[in-house]
């Protein structure tokens, strides 16, 4: 008899029982991985808006997974030029069955949100994934969604060494680097916030250098 098991609720023991995912721990930061440009004038008052209007919210109550989609990470995306060709966003996508056939177990699941270069091919009909994003409420930690995260990009692991993931409360930022490898590994990046302005300058630099890869 098979089990099925829904992506939003598997833990992260399951996910390194049944992935085989182990942690890389080190000292790396961003510009380990990443080329980060300086911000524009404008693109910091945008980003100063983005965290002026989601202030607003989280100072009276708790903050929706999909408010929080549409304060903060859907503004933040756009002005990281994630709405640009060749880039493509897809909203509440299935995951592919993912079976685990020593365990009899199945892995289904939807991911929140998922960028891809709809023109670097890495296979027939296979698009390069860039971003895997994972929103929470304003009140749980986006370390939360680590385990979801990383199921969401098992598959994508078959096609490409590697894949950047996202889990969000609106106001804390976990990034997540997701590698390939016998066994798969992924490092957390330093916590990131919107609500300072150091940190949001930062979080928005990583966001367009995830989007040019």
């Amino acid at each position: 008899m098979t089990t099925t098991i829904n992506a939003k609720n598997i833990t992260l023991g399951e996910v390194s029982q049944f992935l085989k995912f182990q942690e890389q721990l080190n000292n790396d930061t961003y510009t380990n991985f990443l080329s980060l440009e300086s911000l524009t004038e404008i693109e910091q008052l945008e980003l100063a808006q983005i965290r002026n209007d989601f202030r607003e919210y989280l100072s009276v109550e708790r903050v929706s997974e999909g408010l929080i989609q549409a304060l903060t990470t859907f503004p933040l995306m756009r002005l990281a030029g994630f709405y640009r060709r060749p880039i493509k966003m897809s909203l509440e996508q299935d995951i592919a069955n993912i079976t685990i056939e020593d365990e009899d177990t199945t892995i289904t699941g939807r991911f929140d949100i998922l960028a891809i270069n709809k023109e670097k091919q890495i296979a027939a009909d296979i698009p390069f994934w860039i971003l895997v994003v994972e929103s929470k409420n304003s009140l749980i930690a986006p370390r939360a969604g680590l385990p979801q995260l990383l199921t969401y990009a098992y598959k994508s692991l078959e096609y490409q060494e590697s894949v950047w993931g996202l889990a969000t409360s609106g106001e804390f930022y976990q990034f997540v680097n997701i590698r390939r490898g016998n066994p798969p590994t992924y490092q957390l990046m330093p916590f990131l916030t919107l609500m300072e302005p150091e940190p949001s300058i930062l979080l928005l630099q990583v966001l367009k250098a995830i989007c040019k890869l």
